[in-house]
């Protein structure tokens, strides 16, 4: 996790120096006056940590329909404001009682210490991370992905996450097996450990993540993707430079379902509500030094009725990828199967 230690204030004032100087290492960049530092093959090296951790939402929001960036002003007090909103510490209105229709024992029961949910927006201060549509919205879901979506819906207004026979009826984020937000593709939404470690030799790249320390080996060599009947929770991923573009192909995902017994909890599993039928490019560049550039098209017919893009840019990370130990110390699940069994003999089942 990214300790946070300074005022939101002062960090917004950070921030817009850091925007302004980025903008200046654009123009380096542009003007050819910063080059990627090379692999002894001659590729751009993108090898380090990564923190893909951002302010900026996955689609623009409502408020801001029709306006696809933010001035530096308008920037600073939305980094303020939605700082302010997800402080973990603020004890006005809900507290400590536990919160109607979600998941967690307490409202707030961690303090904001442990959070880092980001400290900004992408560099480009645009309102979304999707870049295509240009209303920065998903497009339209086909009569199958709304299918999915109500279902999905209606399951979510259990306030459950179904049923405690046994582990395997718990949904794979609780049996530390996969977790949405690490992708692929990348999608910031949690609440801590957005970070990658990317590394490289000439015939392999590797994408390994801090949540739930998945990893993605991705081969370079022009081989193959393999047959659609093999199928990985991570997908199948292929990968070839386009000049100093890494682009990386990924199809033959496995559906979470596949995680699940029947009757089991499939909720919040798919990316999206969606996975087997996804086609996924996604194009790393760096920008400079310390900024890569993460750019990915979605494509799945069965869910919407265009494909997708989004694009954002991740920080290099001084520090190095620390071990998430997610199955060796979850405790949770064994705590969550012990309490059912107990509110049995009981007769209890609030």
């Amino acid at each position: 996790m990214t300790i946070r230690l300074l005022p939101a204030g002062f960090i917004v004032m950070l921030l817009v120096g850091w925007v302004a100087e980025g903008t200046a290492m654009a123009q380096l960049v542009a003007s050819g006056a910063w080059t990627a530092p090379r692999t002894s093959e001659g590729r751009p090296n993108l090898q380090g940590v990564w923190n893909f951790s951002t302010l900026t939402p996955l689609e623009r929001p409502d408020e801001l329909a029709g306006k696809a960036f933010l001035t530096e002003e308008e920037a600073g007090e939305y980094i303020q404001q939605r700082i302010k909103n997800a402080n973990a510490d603020r004890r006005d209105g809900a507290g400590t009682e536990r919160r109607p229709g979600e998941d967690t024992d307490v409202a707030r029961a961690y303090n904001d210490f442990w959070y880092d949910r980001g400290t900004t927006v992408v560099d480009t201060r645009r309102t979304s991370l999707i870049i295509d549509p240009p209303n920065g919205k998903l497009p339209p879901l086909t009569p199958e992905g709304q299918v999915r979506e109500h279902a999905l819906a209606a399951f979510l207004r259990q306030g459950v996450r179904g049923p405690l026979d046994g582990a395997n009826t718990r949904p794979v984020r609780e049996r530390c097996i996969w977790w949405e937000s690490e992708g692929p593709p990348l999608t910031p939404m949690g609440a801590y450990n957005a970070h990658l470690q990317l590394v490289q030799n000439k015939n392999h790249v590797a994408i390994v993540m801090e949540m739930i320390h998945d990893a993605r080996i991705i081969p370079l060599d022009g081989s193959p993707h393999l047959s659609s009947s093999i199928r990985n929770v991570l997908g199948d991923s292929r990968g070839r430079w386009e000049g100093d573009t890494l682009v990386v192909d990924t199809t033959n995902f496995l559906s979470m379902e596949d995680f699940i017994e029947p009757g089991g909890s499939s909720d919040q599993t798919d990316y999206r509500g969606r996975r087997m039928n996804v086609h996924l490019i996604e194009r790393l560049t760096l920008v400079d030094a310390d900024t890569l550039r993460y750019e990915y098209t979605v494509e799945d017919p069965t869910t919407w009725t265009a494909p997708w893009t989004g694009q954002q840019f991740l920080a290099r990370s001084g520090t190095p990828l620390y071990e998430y130990a997610c199955h060796e110390g979850n405790h949770g699940i064994a705590g969550i199967l012990s309490g059912a069994r107990s509110a049995e003999k009981t007769g209890d089942h609030d």
